[in-house]
C-alpha cells in the first residue's frame, strides 16, 4: 500500500466532513494572503467589536512584524512598536473621528479575543465598507386547496398542510399571497 492509499483511508475513516470546513479551508489562503492568520477575525467581527461599530468597520489586513532568519523578532523601523501586529481597520469616512477615539477599546476587544497582545497597534483606512444585504424575508405562501384529491382523510391537521403545501410545489401552483 502506498502513501496515497493510506491517506484516503485515512480521509474515509474520518468520515464526513461539513461543507463549512472545505469553505474555510479555501478562504484562509487568501486571509493569509492579508495578514489574518485565519478568517475568524473577519467571522466574528460583529461579536468582537460589538453590532454597532461593526455596522461601519472591517477589518481590512493585519501587519506582522517582520522576523529575522533566527527566528526573534527584528528591531522595529523608527517610531514604530515591535511588541505586535498593527491591524487596517476600514471604516465608512465621517466615522473615522468616533473609531479613533474608540481605537484604544478595540485594540482591547481584538487582543482579548486572540487571548494575547496580538495586536499592538491600529490604523485606519477611510474607504466604504461594503456589506452583503440582507435578503428580505420569504413572502408568505398561499396553499392551493386542490392539491390533494377530496378522498384524502388526513386527520392531523399538521400533516395535511404539509401534504397541501407539497401537491401545491409538485403542481407549480404555490403562490404569493
Amino acid at each position: 500500500m502506498d502513501d496515497t492509499e493510506r491517506r484516503a483511508l485515512r480521509r474515509a475513516a474520518s468520515g464526513p466532513r461539513p461543507i463549512g470546513a472545505y469553505a474555510a479551508g479555501a478562504l484562509d489562503a487568501s486571509a493569509r494572503a492579508r495578514g489574518f492568520a485565519t478568517t475568524t477575525l473577519l467571522s466574528e467581527w460583529p461579536a468582537i467589536v460589538g453590532a454597532e461599530l461593526a455596522q461601519f468597520t472591517m477589518p481590512d489586513r493585519v501587519v506582522w512584524p517582520r522576523r529575522r532568519e533566527d527566528g526573534e523578532a527584528a528591531s522595529p523601523p523608527k517610531g514604530r512598536r515591535g511588541e505586535g501586529a498593527i491591524l487596517m481597520l476600514r471604516v465608512e469616512g465621517p466615522r473615522a473621528i468616533e473609531v479613533q477615539h474608540r481605537s484604544g477599546q478595540i485594540l482591547e476587544r481584538v487582543n482579548f479575543y486572540f487571548g494575547y497582545r496580538a495586536v499592538a497597534e491600529m490604523r485606519i483606512l477611510q474607504a466604504p465598507v461594503t456589506r452583503k444585504p440582507k435578503r428580505p424575508p420569504a413572502p408568505e405562501l398561499a396553499i392551493d386547496p386542490d392539491a390533494l384529491p377530496p378522498s384524502a382523510s388526513i386527520e392531523d391537521r399538521g400533516l395535511r398542510t404539509a401534504l397541501l403545501r407539497l401537491g401545491s410545489v409538485a403542481r407549480g401552483k404555490l403562490t404569493s399571497a
